[in-house]
Order: structure tokens, then C-alpha cells, then sequence
């Protein structure tokens, strides 16, 4: 796999069982080789427009897959900027969302099969780094480049938080988080056409 990758985050527990179940048949509607695999699914895209007007033509993106992220929040990850109750709170389960080939038409895909499940599942989009970052998957080291990413994301819709999680010998890393409807603005920003 070398292609791009998002995680969607549930801020309660949910049976990656169950998810399956709620997202198989809507995958089966615009799928092709929708099977399930070890981890969860892997499935291509036949039908771009069941994701919205201005998804690519799906001719020339690879195939993507679904699975359980298996990884819990670290303690010290502080998510309740984008929770709706009150205090600290972590992620407590999520998936992994990724296309198994890189390139700007999977890029897009992935994005919209990103906002689509957001939407659908009520889940939060972990970037997975700091967008506008020129290294995004690697986040932001001990906050560099976070002024910057600041001024790309503050202005659009949607909410969004900055995450900091531990990278050993008291490191620090940071990564962006949105709802979908941060997603939807992103998706529509000229930094993420920049990618595509």
C-alpha cells in the first residue's frame, strides 16, 4: 500500500462489526470487488457520481480498502474541542480509510469516500498530519509550521482541532481533525486541488 490514508474517529465505542454492516450494502451500490478481507474491506469504485457532482471519473483510481483502526487515543490526546460533551475526551474507536495506489485521482476519491462515511457514520476525519504542512503525514514537529496551518484552516466552515500526541522522548507532534463538514470545505480548497 502507498497511497493515501485518513482515519474517521467515533468519540463512542462502536463494534467494527456493526459498521461493517451499516456500510456493505451502501459500498455494493456504487462498488465493484467489494470483499471482505481480514481487516475489513477493500472494495473499487464503479459509480463515482453516488459521491457527489464532482467526483473524477473513476476509470483511473486503484482500488481502496476499510478497517478497523484497532488503535485507541493516547491519554494524553485532548479531542473535546470537537465533542459535544463537556471535558476531555479521547477518540474510543475509529477506522482506517486508505486507497492502495497514490496520484490525484485517488486523492480525490479518497476524499469523498472520506466525507461520505463522515457524514454517514456521524465520525470525525483525522488528517493524519497537519494540512498545509509540506510533510503532512508527518505532522507538525513540537508545533513548527502550525502558525501557517492556522491561517489555511481557521477561516473555513466546519470545525476543526489541532491534536498533539507523543512521539517518545518527550517529542511532540501534531495533527489536524475535522468534522465533515470541515471536510467538505477542504475538499473544495484550492491547497487540497494543489494535491489532486
Amino acid at each position: 500500500m502507498s497511497g493515501p490514508v485518513v482515519g474517521l474517529r467515533f468519540l463512542e465505542a462502536r463494534a467494527f462489526e456493526d459498521v461493517l454492516a451499516d456500510v456493505r450494502p451502501w459500498l455494493d451500490a456504487f462498488c465493484t470487488a467489494v470483499a471482505a478481507e481480514a481487516d475489513g474491506l477493500s472494495f473499487r469504485v464503479r459509480d463515482g457520481t453516488a459521491l457527489g457532482p464532482r467526483t473524477p471519473d473513476p476509470a483511473g483510481a486503484g482500488p481502496f480498502f476499510l478497517e478497523d483502526d484497532g488503535c485507541a487515543a493516547a491519554e494524553d490526546e485532548d479531542w473535546s474541542a470537537l465533542s459535544p460533551l463537556p471535558g476531555p475526551c479521547v477518540s474510543a474507536s475509529g477506522l482506517v480509510l486508505g486507497a492502495f495506489c497514490s496520484g490525484p485521482v485517488n486523492h480525490a476519491f479518497l476524499g469523498r469516500l472520506a466525507f461520505a462515511l463522515a457524514r454517514r457514520l456521524g465520525a470525525l476525519v483525522d488528517f493524519d498530519g497537519v494540512l498545509g504542512c509540506t510533510a503532512p503525514g508527518q505532522g507538525a514537529a513540537d508545533g513548527t509550521g502550525l502558525a501557517e496551518a492556522r491561517a489555511l484552516v481557521s477561516p473555513l466552515p466546519g470545525r476543526t482541532a489541532e491534536v498533539s500526541y507523543g512521539m517518545g522522548a518527550g517529542g511532540r507532534r501534531f495533527r489536524h481533525i475535522g468534522d465533515a463538514d470541515f471536510l467538505a470545505a477542504w475538499l473544495d480548497h484550492p491547497a487540497f486541488r494543489l494535491v489532486t
